[in-house]
Formats: structure tokens, C-alpha cells, sequence
């Protein structure tokens, strides 16, 4: 592991044969992924300062970069938590982190950084374990309640990608979604709508403004910003979410559990100017609202919109990001489970790819 900054932000690099990932001290934030053998070094992460010559202003003092998380809150504060410093998407993605560990055991590299969020009253530590030999990255969290009762929290593992993986037309989203809803156009940006206000369909075919349907997975062409939600499958403990670019041959991906997470916000953002962004944020919540909005209708499609941290404990999550080449002809992916010691990619056609995995994720 190597100690160092990106975009000027202190920095810590886990790499391996297969890839090079750069965690932020600030934010605790995944915001590079690179392919050793890839000579264009493609991270296919949302880099803000790239894209946009500068942070996205609606996340603060945030880094903003590729993969962040929100906790404890996903959108925005109320007036009241604003006016006590509480900023857009909670605390942990702007905070410094102390680093509690680095080190390697055999093939294991481990990095474990640390916080307290003083607003919320929490304690958050991320762990990440980057295996030889693997194209995965394994990531758990630790959020414990410092306070003396139970409580409803808000979390978020915001993904996000940007140019140039990301392609108008192009880039690929793949979830196991069973219900799915736009959101209503008053809670989003001043970007031009594809899609009909606030409309349950059947993913990936959603209602556009003018009735027509439109297929949400790929990237959308003209300028246009939306969200949709989507309530995975609750039948396998195990749900997934990816990005693909078919040209480029790169995938990447994600698991994780399905009763942490069983929600995913697709975030879209395709200004005219190019500075595209999305997001595939597998949440607690199906949208990004404050935490006032979530007390108040705490069900959506009859499942929970938060998770229970009891009084004086500690609740975990863990994913595994993947990131890597398909081999050629490989279609868009049907399914990813992981079967012992191997993550399984399966694409319409029944091809395979398949990844060691050899840390426990079951």
C-alpha cells in the first residue's frame, strides 16, 4: 500500500496484479479503479475536478468522487439539520478518517479507516481488502450508535462513474429489480425530464413524458436528468448492480446484500455540455430525501425505507467491487452470484465470466 494524493486529496493505494485502487483519507472514499494491464489506465469512477474543473458544489466540502457513502442521511437536510451544520447526504463522506490499520497477511492486503460522526453521534469504520490474483475489491462497514437509544439510519453507497466510461447510448446499467418507480419531477434538477413524474413500471422499460417507453439502461442521448427506483428482488440474499461499456469491454460491478441494501436510486445526469454523471446508489431508501420525508412514509411498495441501529451497537454491510475486461461477444449481464470462493457473471446468452473471490462473502 502507497501513500499519496489524488486531485491534490490525501490518499492510500491497494494494488495488486489486477488492480490499482485508490481510497481517499477524507470521505473514506473508493475514487480510482484501474486495470494493471489497461495502458489507457481507464477508471471508469466519477472525477468531478475532470469533468467539471471543479467539485460538485451540492455536495459541500465533499471530495464528490466516484464511490462515496451517505450516512447518516441520503439527500438533503431539512432547513432545521442544515442550520445545525448537517450537510447533503450526512457526515461521513466529508470527514477526515484516521487510518487504523494497514497492513498484509499472506495474499490479504487490509486497509481499515475510521471516524466519528460528532453531528449524528456515530462511529463509522470502513475496511478495504484487496486479494492477489483478484479483480475484486472487498469492502465492509461498521456504523456504531454512540447514544443510549434506538434509531432509524439513512445509508447509501453512492456509485457513481463518469466519462469517459460513461457514453451517451453507450454505458449499460443491469440490476435484479422487481418493482421500480420514477421520481416525481419537482424533487429533482432543472435538467430537461425523459421520463413521466413519479410512474411505477417494469424495469428496464420506464414511461416517458410523451407515453412511449424507454429503456433505462443505457445512457440516455439528448440532455436530460433523471431518477428512477428500484426495489431488488427479495427472493436471493445476494443482489447486484453493474456498468458496462459493450465497445470498451470493461465491466463493473457490484454485490451485496440484499436486506442491507434493497433498494437502488438511479441517478442520471446528462447536461448538453458532456459533464455527464451515474449513479447506481444501493441504498436503505429508494430516494435521496431527508430523513424527515423517510419518518413520514417509512414504507414504499410494503418494504422499509430505513435500517434499525440499536441503542449502544453496531450494524454492518459489506460489498465486493468488481472491475474488469469481458471477453469478446460477452452481452449484457443477466445475472452475478457468488458460488463458494468464484463471483459468477452470467450475460443473456448463458456465457460466463467468472472471478476468484476468496474472501467469505456468504
Amino acid at each position: 500500500m502507497t501513500l499519496t494524493t489524488f486531485e491534490a486529496y490525501p490518499s492510500i493505494v491497494l494494488s495488486n496484479d489486477k488492480l490499482e485502487c485508490t481510497v481517499l483519507t477524507v470521505g473514506a472514499t473508493i475514487a480510482s479503479v484501474v486495470l494493471q494491464t489497461d495502458r489507457s489506465q481507464l477508471n471508469p469512477l466519477w472525477n468531478p475536478k475532470v469533468v467539471a474543473a471543479q467539485p460538485p458544489s451540492e455536495f459541500g466540502n465533499s471530495p464528490g468522487f466516484g464511490h462515496f457513502v451517505c450516512v447518516d442521511g441520503f439527500g438533503p437536510a431539512s432547513l432545521e439539520e442544515h442550520a445545525a451544520g448537517l450537510p447533503q447526504h450526512g457526515e461521513a463522506h466529508q470527514v477526515a478518517y484516521d487510518v487504523l490499520e494497514q497492513s498484509r497477511n499472506g495474499h490479504v492486503q487490509t486497509l481499515k479507516l475510521g471516524a466519528v460522526l460528532r453531528l449524528v453521534q456515530e462511529s463509522l469504520t470502513r475496511t478495504f481488502q484487496l486479494v492477489d490474483g483478484e479483480n475484486v475489491l472487498t469492502v465492509t462497514t461498521e456504523l456504531e450508535n454512540l447514544l443510549s437509544f434506538d434509531r432509524a439510519v439513512n445509508w447509501a453507497e453512492h456509485a457513481t462513474i463518469g466519462p469517459p466510461f460513461l457514453e451517451r447510448g453507450k454505458t449499460v446499467a443491469e440490476m435484479p429489480a422487481a418493482r421500480s418507480c420514477t421520481r416525481a419531477h419537482a424533487r429533482q434538477d432543472d435538467l430537461p425530464h425523459r421520463f413521466a413524474s413519479f410512474k411505477e413500471f417494469e424495469w428496464p422499460m420506464a414511461p416517458g413524458i410523451d407515453g412511449t417507453l424507454i429503456d433505462v439502461r443505457p445512457a440516455g442521448i439528448d440532455a436530460s436528468g433523471d431518477h428512477t427506483t428500484c426495489l431488488l428482488r427479495q427472493d436471493s440474499s445476494l443482489a447486484f448492480v453493474t456498468f458496462q461499456h459493450p465497445e470498451m469491454r470493461v465491466l463493473l460491478g457490484y454485490v451485496f446484500r440484499t436486506q442491507e441494501f434493497p433498494w437502488v436510486q438511479n441517478w442520471e445526469h446528462y447536461p448538453q455540455d458532456g459533464r455527464l454523471a451515474r449513479g447506481l446508489e444501493f441504498a436503505t431508501q429508494p430516494f435521496d430525501v431527508p430523513r424527515r420525508d423517510i419518518m413520514a412514509n417509512s414504507t414504499f411498495f410494503g418494504v422499509p425505507t430505513w435500517r434499525l441501529l440499536p441503542a449502544r451497537a453496531i450494524i454492518k454491510s459489506r460489498f465486493l467491487l468488481f472491475w474488469t475486461h469481458t471477453p469478446d461477444e460477452f452481452g449484457n449481464v443477466a445475472d452475478v452470484t457468488v458460488a463458494g470462493q468464484t463471483l459468477v457473471i452470467q450475460d443473456t446468452s448463458n456465457r460466463k465470466l467468472e472471478l476468484p473471490v476468496r474472501l467469505d462473502f456468504n
